[in-house]
């Protein structure tokens, strides 16, 4: 098993990884290794490297090429669900090749989340970017205002907002109706959308979409959502 391991870029000094206080005890205690063991290093940003442990360092022995990453870009606009939630919707998104995560306060979001919190997705997605072999960690933006992020998308994008009980097509459908380099779809919260916060979207550019005659919950729709998106994009 060759184990995994996210740095910076800031890390590097010529062919030398300046490991930092957590990730020896992660590669030494943890994992169990030692001098002259190997594991892949990865910049976050596309960049890998077979890397040999040499006391508190590493040495770069050589680049590898890897090919891990879903063919466009995927943004999730997730209103915030309760609770830990949105805790789920990162690691279990970020392996599914979520690019993007841009969490948002919609009019029904009840989670005001704290600084520490998005840190904390953070760490889990740089967790589950490891343990999913990716080449990239997924970027989680901090928490906006709905009207914000869907303002600061891009024309060229496919935007979608998925919205319960109303006679329009599937997400499916419309996946394999299209040729997209880069996707952003949105998922309320509990309750969903206001029809406020759906008008506004449909005004930007967004298609209404279905993920189904089943409600799903708030934590449940993300995760449904990129495994879609994985389904139909990948290469």
């Amino acid at each position: 098993m060759t184990y995994r391991l996210v740095i910076t870029p800031e890390q590097i000094k010529e062919n030398l990884i300046n490991l930092d206080p957590q990730q020896l005890h992660y590669l030494l205690r943890v994992l169990r290794l030692k001098n002259g063991d190997r594991f892949i290093a990865l910049d976050g940003a596309g960049n890998s490297w077979i890397a040999e442990i040499e006391d508190k360092s590493a040495n770069i022995i050589e680049s590898v090429d890897l090919n891990t990453e879903l063919s466009v870009s995927l943004s999730l606009i997730t209103a915030l669900p309760k609770g830990s939630g949105y805790e789920q919707v990162v690691r279990c998104c970020t392996e599914l090749g979520v690019s993007n995560f841009i969490p948002v306060i919609s009019d029904r979001t009840i989670l005001k989340p704290s600084h520490n919190k998005v840190q904390r997705w953070r760490k889990i997605a740089t967790e589950a970017a490891e343990q999913s072999e990716r080449q990239i960690v997924p970027t989680v933006f901090e928490p906006v205002k709905f009207n914000l992020a869907i303002n600061n998308t891009q024309p060229k994008q496919d935007k979608y907002i998925c919205v319960a009980r109303r006679n329009i097509p599937t997400l499916w459908h419309c996946l394999n109706n299209s040729n997209p380099s880069s996707i952003v779809i949105a998922t309320g919260c509990e309750g969903g959308w206001t029809d406020a916060e759906v008008e506004k979207a449909i005004a930007l550019g967004f298609q209404p979409v279905s993920l189904g005659d089943r409600i799903l919950r708030a934590i449940t729709a993300p995760i449904v959502v990129s495994s879609l998106v994985m389904a139909a994009c990948n290469n």
